[in-house]
């Protein structure tokens, strides 16, 4: 099955149909703008519409009805919204139901499924005219003189097109008498809007032809009516796509398509085959125990079991049925308990099963599930043709909230019963799948007409229940399957609403009571089976947020599922729970997050009461449309009973990375366990932790909770981070307090803003240190107004000495130290050690501690609960603290080495630069950047290697501790090591280093070199002092010695040498002053080998990243937020210069513009007059060619200054004011907007 031709065609295949209903509306007047009224001219029997043509489209006596009655739908759906949300809707409906018809005929012409057995869409012989087309009087069509007539007429005309819409919609209502719920009559607005052709190569008929394979369809030759499921999932694709990026709620419209998943075919045998399957495995299973003739006295217990383990295997064999897992082993008294419960709930008759799916989509479980009951009637004595119809009528039932799903369910049930049973689709056989319908509608004046020639009572029991059923249902499909229907009379209401009588005489009060009577006997068997209860309930729920939903699905959910409320999957759980029958079972595909999280804590306790017979642990990516870490799934199957001591079996399936994978792990019986859920309530909050081993819960049992032995705080939410956080860079950097080791100590501070732990990537042991949070007296004041401020319960203990961690992870679980005088945000929650800090560091940085964590939660976020429930014990403190002591500062020297660090004093390969340098008697030492960088490079290597080596043996005391070692090895990969490592280039990163965030190359070192030279042109940087010389402020000129920074903070960028004091001449000054002149080409070759680029020489090459690269990694390293602007001209690179942000003045603009713009501008014009004067006067053709090209590149580059001097001028004119405190993103939008409101884009994009 080609799934990229079916997802190709089905997406392709909506839009086209709506474009071609679309064009057909507009003819009759109807349009996205509105409906119009028909022409003067119009009579009763012909209306005129004006398209825009000479000639009016006219529509004639049945047409004007049908557009009546679209016009009436419209203007009904258009009360509960709007207009143009009733406009899409129609034509979203229109193209869905033809959609859904086409390809069921397409599925029944190809397995000659079709009573006349002539194709419609196709031909055998595989000409272009279908076979209906051909021969349309051998088609058993039940035609009327005047059709016979058309048909004869347009054959003559060879009016292909219009035969074959004719032909097509008399197929379908022929379809009608077999299959009335995907067939219904069409002489109504989705007749009228039809436009089909089979001509047309680009129309709907001819890609379904040709773009599926036949044999995908075709039964007989591997196809299957799993090809519908496909097809309706991928046919939802955009509006899934546009429901999930839109702003707002999802309406109860938009549910289907956005939680339509289709469940992989495996899943769907593994959840059937271990329910409904295991109904019959555990009738058979007890025949074959003792067939060795020894009594149960003569074997063991373990003998007993294994044999009866053999015996389901066998019996699974027999029936093909390979996801089937025997139950586990389980204990003499258990296995008593077991067999009472399976004794007296065996079914007699194979007719009395009654299974459900409560969310069909697309009928694929159902379809399955029929399967394996004709296996069940085949082997009670049954015909295939009789059990297919006795399937339909006594097993199988399935609900779903989208009327499309329910159409193509209701064909694939059908189809799945033709094939056993050739005369099945004589329209006689029910077939009990429904889509949910709302009782908004019913028109309740009627119900006075019900119940005739009934007694009063039960004319008086039936309408207060029908009254209440009725209220019930209202805005069902806001709900689904999870709505609770109460155990009506059902027999009482079907008599009471079939005895409808409204006398001989037919009233506008009585009109329609036909209609309401049908629609009645609908509701109530829709009710019906949403109350019953059922030996078997399988499904894949919707997975969405019921935050997501609407308010009326929100209330509702609240009210009568509290404890499953945060998703839909979950609130399925426990009604499919309710659904289930007593000792009989549930299979469901859902996300995993039930397992763990803590939201979910009291519906885990109810799951408890309910024996997990086994589970298919499948984690990320077990739908292959579905990529990355979102979506984590498990299936499982319970039974409604519970067994003290019961043994579950566990597939943990996590680990593959694709569904084949997973499939090819849990056949090969790989990482299986058998779990006693019990154990599972010795973890706090009892997660599903079926693969936690003895020591791991003896671990509860000897040590101590760390919630129990320290302070687990979740941190601030500011209501508003945008404006009271900040990077620590864009700010005045005098404004920032570090000092405070308490939070009374604020009051004392004269400073607006104090360092802010917002989480970070992940890291151990130190750093993701970089924002500060503005917290003064002002700050807190107006923090306080906003509605989504939260302390949670954190303030006491803001600036204190704490550990803390990244709420979402994309790895690993990274916790670090964090030191005094910082606050803390919810993404960077804080635990506070009562014991010893730097063990308990230890503890949460080791492998022990991951291993638990993911039995926790091992979803990516780690929630402060989740580090209260570690238990903590507490042994060799004098071995594990100085290691984490030297870990800590390991990592602190790694993270302060690097200019986004507030602790950062100099560049290493400036504070390195004497490493192997030599002097000759006076002479001053010769300092070379190679050796600076090798230096360098050879300390990150020792560090690394030094803090592999203390990981690795912290891993090893506390897998001692835990008594780990048969479970965990103490090694640290390489990736995991969260210090910097540098490699000359990218290709000699090992593989065991791919995936970290802490690699660099020589490239990277010499553009923070760059960086940090810039910032010493601009002065925020001294080579004579260590950390920040001037970040806001005073200036102080006497930081400045060796070399001085730029007079103006303004630097220029030019594509050649125009200028004494452009960047590269600076760049060249500053390393003489850092590395002495008689280096200097050297050095200059070392950072333009390691930059690479276009260049002759490596003066060119260097100006060639200025120009193209520099502020592009200027940006990355300050992360989007900058504090060296680029003034930008364009893409000819006429103009470019830096400014530091922190240097800026009202007159910088006009400093730049007339000191540096204006000077190029002149610089420009001398060269295309010096190039034109060498045209006119060279004799050499390739001096003349040469020139002639660079005054063309001036020429464009003088004509991008003078447009980009027009918008510095209106710029420069405003004396543009800025706040530090705005931060960068405020600020960088506020220098390019003049004063009359207009916005210049002078300065390159961020």
């Amino acid at each position: 099955m080609n799934k990229t031709n079916i997802k190709n065609f089905a997406i392709w295949a909506r839009n086209k149909l709506i474009a071609d209903i679309q064009y057909r509306a507009g003819l009759m007047g109807i349009t996205a703008e509105g409906i119009k009224n028909a022409l003067p001219q119009s009579t009763p029997n012909m209306e005129f519409y004006d398209i825009g043509t000479a000639e009016p489209y006219s529509i004639t006596s049945e047409a004007i009805r049908q557009r009546q009655k679209l016009v009436e739908i419209l203007r009904r759906k258009e009360k509960d919204s709007n207009y143009s949300t009733a406009y899409k809707y129609i034509l979203e409906e229109v193209a869905y139901t033809w959609f859904n018809r086409l390809i069921a005929i397409r599925f029944m012409e190809v397995n000659d499924y079709l009573p006349s057995h002539i194709r419609v869409l196709s031909s055998e012989t595989g000409k272009v005219e279908p076979d209906l087309v051909t021969t349309p009087f051998d088609a058993e069509l039940d035609f009327t003189p005047a059709e016979e007539e058309t048909i004869l007429r347009l054959k003559t005309d060879n009016a292909l097109d219009e035969l074959f819409r004719l032909l097509f919609i008399k197929q379908c209502n022929a379809l009608n008498e077999i299959l009335p719920a995907l067939f219904e009559k069409t002489s109504d607005y989705t007749e009228l809007l039809l436009n089909l052709s089979v001509v047309d190569q680009d129309g709907v008929v001819y890609h379904l032809i040709h773009d599926i394979d036949e044999d995908d369809f075709n039964i007989e030759k591997g196809g299957q009516v799993e090809i519908i499921g496909w097809l309706y999932q991928y046919y939802n694709t955009e509006p899934k796509n546009a429901a999930f990026a839109k702003n707002g709620k999802i309406t109860k419209d938009e549910i289907p398509a956005v939680t339509q998943l289709f469940t992989p075919d495996w899943i769907v045998r593994y959840m059937v085959q271990n329910s409904l399957g295991r109904l019959f495995i555990d009738k058979r299973k007890n025949e074959g125990v003792f067939a060795d003739g020894r009594g149960l006295d003569e074997m063991t217990w373990d003998e007993a079991e294994d044999k009866r383990i053999a015996t389901e295997k066998q019996l699974a064999e027999q029936m093909e049925w390979k996801y089937y897992l025997p139950e586990a082993a389980q204990t003499k008294e258990v296995r008593e308990k077991l067999d009472e419960i399976q004794q007296q709930s065996a079914y007699k008759d194979v007719r009395d099963i009654k299974v459900i799916d409560p969310c069909m989509g697309s009928g694929h479980i159902l379809v399955y599930a029929f399967d394996v009951l004709m296996q069940m009637y085949e082997d009670a004595g049954y015909s295939q043709r009789d059990a297919a119809k006795s399937i339909l009528e006594n097993n199988l039932y399935g609900l779903d909230i989208d009327d499309r799903a329910y159409q193509l369910a209701y064909f694939a049930v059908m189809m799945k019963a033709r094939q056993y049973n050739r005369r099945i689709l004589n329209g006689e056989t029910p077939c009990h799948v429904y889509a949910i319908q709302e009782s908004n509608n019913i028109h309740c004046a009627h119900l006075k007409y019900l119940g005739a020639g009934m007694d009063d009572l039960e004319v008086n029991t039936a309408r207060v229940q029908l009254e209440g059923l009725l209220d019930t249902l209202r805005d069902a499909k806001e709900y689904g399957s999870i709505l609770k229907v109460e155990n009506y009379n059902w027999e009482l209401l079907r008599r009471f609403v079939s005895a409808a009588d409204a006398g001989t005489q037919i009233s506008m009060d009585s009109n329609g009571l036909e209609v309401t009577v049908e629609q009645l006997l609908s509701l109530i068997d829709i009710a019906e089976t949403m109350e019953r209860k059922y030996d078997v309930v399988v499904t894949n729920p919707p997975y969405m947020a019921v935050s997501n939903g609407g308010a009326r699905l929100n209330d509702y959910v609240k009210k009568n599922y509290p404890d499953s409320k945060a998703d839909l999957f979950a609130v399925f759980i426990e009604r499919c729970g309710a659904m289930a029958e007593q000792n009989r079972y549930q299979a469901m595909i859902t996300q995993h997050s039930w397992m763990f999280l803590s939201s979910f804590e009291k519906l885990r306790a109810k799951l408890l009461q309910m024996d997990t017979v086994n589970m298919a642990h499948l984690g990320p990516r077990a739908f292959e449309e579905i990529g990355g870490e979102v979506v984590q799934t498990t299936s499982f199957v319970l039974r409604k009973s519970h067994v003290t001591d019961y043994k579950g079996t566990y597939c943990r399936l996590i680990e593959p990375t694709t569904q084949q994978g997973k499939e090819d792990m849990f056949l090969a019986g790989k990482n299986r366990y058998t779990a006693q859920q019990s154990n599972f309530s010795k973890i706090p909050g009892a997660p599903v932790a079926y693969w936690a081993s003895t020591k791991v819960l003896d671990a509860y049992s000897n040590g101590k909770l760390l919630g129990d032995i320290s302070d687990v705080k979740i941190g601030m939410g500011t209501g508003k981070n945008e404006i009271f956080v900040r990077e620590w860079w864009e700010v005045n950097f005098r404004k920032i307090d570090y000092s405070l080791t308490d939070i009374s100590q604020i009051d004392l501070s004269e400073a607006r803003y104090f360092p802010y732990n917002k989480g970070g990537e992940f890291r151990l042991w130190y750093g993701n240190l970089q924002e500060v949070l503005w917290f003064d007296a002002q700050g807190r004041a107006y923090m306080n107004t906003m509605s989504g401020h939260r302390e949670n319960g954190a303030h006491d203990w803001y600036c204190h000495e704490g550990l803390t961690w990244s709420f979402v992870s994309s790895s690993k679980f990274g916790i670090r130290y964090l030191p005094t005088g910082c606050f803390f945000d919810v993404a960077g929650s804080t635990l506070f050690s009562r014991v010893d800090n730097k063990y308990t560091l230890g503890f949460l940085s080791s492998c022990v501690c991951f291993d638990i964590l993911k039995i926790l939660n091992p979803t990516l976020n780690y929630q402060a609960g989740n580090i209260k429930s570690l238990p903590l014990i507490l042994s060799h403190e004098n071995e594990v603290d100085p290691l984490v002591d030297a870990n800590i500062n390991l990592s602190k020297f790694d993270w302060d080495s690097y200019e986004t660090s507030w602790d950062f004093k100099r560049h290493p390969l400036v504070r390195l630069k004497l490493a192997g340098a030599y002097s000759w008697g006076d002479k001053p030492p010769v300092m070379r950047l190679t050796s600076a960088y090798n230096a360098w490079k050879l300390e990150c290597e020792g560090r690394f290697e030094k803090l592999n080596a203390n990981e690795e043996e912290l891993n090893r005391i506390f897998i001692d501790i835990y008594g780990l070692q048969d479970e965990l090895t103490p090694n640290v990969a390489d990736k995991d090591i969260t210090v910097h490592r540098i490699f000359d280039t990218k290709d000699d990163v090992p593989e065991s280093m791919q995936g970290s965030n802490y690699v660099r190359t020589k490239r990277d070192e010499i553009v923070s070199l760059l960086s940090y030279a810039v910032g010493c042109m601009f002065g925020r940087y001294s080579v004579d002092v260590d950390g920040l010389a001037y970040a806001g402020g005073d200036w102080d000129d006497g930081k400045y010695k060796t070399f001085l920074p730029d007079r103006d903070g303004i630097l220029p960028i030019t594509d050649e040498e125009y200028l004494e004091d452009d960047i590269i001449s600076r760049l060249c000054d500053w390393l003489k002053a850092a590395y002495g002149a008689d280096t200097l080409e050297e050095n200059l070759d070392f950072i333009a080998g390691a930059l690479g680029g276009k260049g002759n020489s490596s003066r060119e090459i260097i100006r060639n990243y200025f120009l193209k690269d520099f502020f592009k990694d200027h940006c990355k390293t300050y992360q989007k937020r900058p504090i060296y602007w680029l003034f930008d001209s364009g893409k000819q690179n006429g103009f470019k210069a830096l400014i530091y942000l922190h240097r800026y003045t009202p007159d910088t603009i006009g400093n730049l513009r007339v000191d540096y713009l204006h000077k190029m501008q002149r610089v420009y014009e001398s060269e295309i007059g010096r190039m034109q004067d060498m045209i006119d006067h060279s004799t050499n053709a390739r001096e003349v060619a040469a020139a002639t090209k660079r005054k063309e590149k001036l020429q464009k580059q003088l004509k991008e200054c003078r447009e980009y001097d027009e918008m510095i001028a209106h710029l420069a004119l405003s004396r543009i004011e800025l706040d530090l405190d705005d931060g960068v993103k405020v600020n960088y939008e506020k220098i390019q907007t003049a004063s009359d409101g207009r916005k210049y884009p002078v300065l390159a994009k961020i």
